[in-house]
């Protein structure tokens, strides 16, 4: 069929479709790649990524986009893993699950208990993307158990050149070592195996108490308990608790009414009007912080771990999370509460306390160390750096260790000598991705350029 003249020139003028820009969960960091590729299947991925390599483009991966740092920025192409979460094969009798890298940890959590499975920990909310998740060393709390990427027993990735490779603890076991925290950097990884846990139940206790207590008996309490952690509004003499701890009672969970009055309408929507009035009218934020310090609800309950472990969390902030020596955490913590003291705006969100276990992943947060973790949050479109430096440079004097998913203010000069095995990983990069493939602003400046 011929078209006339005028009609052919007008399909011609057509313009191509722009870019669409990438905004991350917070909105505080934003990029315009190239393209946004969906790919459906590692074959997929592989071939994208062997295109970019070989037009010497860049090319980065992102989940549900919840890390505050710019590590998935990119002028390339930003691949979505959203078409590649499913769960691939479960061997019960192992407790191992293989899945591909774009399911969320909330999906996971759900198929897992169909089968009586559980991951051995996890962290207060399940929005990311088990890819992300293990690529930041994402962690909960507790003193015996490591980060989410200590659970992965196998892994496929892509290579900054299109090579699909498998490594696992007989094959290439030091690349599998290194590779589950790769902050991006060390490969694409298209497909996990977990090394799960036979499902269990928590007994909940949350309770308010004297922060000097806490502080005070910081070594005695995360022994007693499986997981414990507590979060401490600046400007006040008290903080809320959280003692979790395995139980073969069955389940008693919450009554829907309190559920929706405490997790939606005490920590969601109430929380977030507090916080948007103190954004507004600052003068009002010490008045509000001992409200919530008062208002702050005891209870107890037991549940299915993944129902006590995470919570939704629709106010959007910002955060920066340190970890530091176990030992540390009582001196430092009180150090941070005489800087938060002299700020001049004050604080409304919560400063969060944890602990982690000691792995040998050479850029895991905790390498080489049991960790206890400090998560400073301020609400979304309110100003931090005066407050998250002053913070971090409390923690650096303790050789903390900064999440690599949240923010914070280090190079890469600064962060080698925090790292044992930080040379390790740095020849393991070259490895894997030769010609800078995967690296960005953010990780130029963070673990440096790419050796060559």
């Amino acid at each position: 069929m011929a078209f006339p003249a005028q009609q052919i020139r007008r399909i011609k003028k057509q313009p191509a479709l722009a870019p669409t820009p990438f905004r991350n969960w917070a909105g505080n960091q934003e990029c315009l790649p190239r393209s946004r590729p969906t790919p459906t299947s590692t074959t997929a991925v592989a071939d994208i990524v062997a295109a970019a390599a070989e037009k010497g483009t860049r090319v980065k991966a992102v989940g549900a986009g919840h890390s505050f740092t710019a590590a998935a920025c990119t002028d390339g192409a930003l691949l979505s893993l959203d078409g590649m979460d499913r769960v691939l094969s479960i061997d019960r009798d192992r407790k191992r699950v293989t899945v591909e890298a774009g399911i969320r940890l909330s999906a996971l959590n759900k198929q897992l208990a169909a089968v009586g499975l559980a991951m051995p920990n996890l962290g207060d909310i399940a929005y990311q993307s088990i890819a992300g998740a293990i690529a930041t060393a994402t962690h909960g709390t507790g003193l015996l158990l490591g980060n989410l990427a200590t659970a992965i027993v196998g892994m496929e990735l892509v290579s900054g050149t299109g090579e699909v490779i498998w490594c696992d603890h007989e094959t290439r076991p030091e690349l599998l070592r290194v590779a589950r925290v790769g902050v991006g950097a060390l490969g694409l990884v298209t497909k996990v195996v977990i090394q799960c846990v036979d499902s269990f139940n928590l007994q909940a206790e949350e309770t308010i108490e004297p922060l000097d207590d806490l502080l005070d008996n910081f070594p005695t309490l995360i022994r007693e308990n499986d997981h414990f952690e507590f979060f401490w509004i600046p400007g006040s003499r008290r903080a809320q608790v959280k003692r979790n701890n395995r139980t073969k009672e069955p389940a008693q969970p919450p009554s829907t009414f309190a559920y929706v009055r405490d997790k939606w309408v005490g920590e969601n929507l109430a929380f977030g009007s507090i916080c948007r009035i103190g954004r507004r009218w600052p003068a009002a934020v010490p008045r509000a912080a001992k409200l919530l310090s008062v208002s702050s609800s005891e209870r107890s309950f037991i549940d299915r771990s993944d129902k006590v472990f995470a919570s939704p969390r629709h106010v959007k902030f910002y955060e920066m999370e340190y970890g530091i020596p176990v030992q540390a955490l009582p001196e430092a913590f009180r150090r941070v509460r005489e800087f938060t003291a002299k700020l001049a705006m004050p604080i409304l969100f919560p400063i969060e306390c944890r602990v982690s276990a000691a792995d040998d992943i050479p850029l895991s947060t905790a390498s080489g160390r049991d960790s206890a973790w400090i998560a400073c949050h301020m609400y979304q479109g309110t100003s931090y750096d005066n407050y998250f430096n002053g913070v971090e440079q409390i923690l650096m004097d303790y050789d903390g260790r900064p999440h690599w998913g949240k923010l914070h203010f280090r190079h890469h000069q600064s962060l080698k000598p925090a790292y044992p095995e930080w040379d390790k990983f740095g020849q393991t990069r070259a490895e894997i991705d030769p010609l800078g493939t995967f690296t960005n602003g953010y990780l130029d400046r963070v673990l440096g350029p790419v050796l060559r």
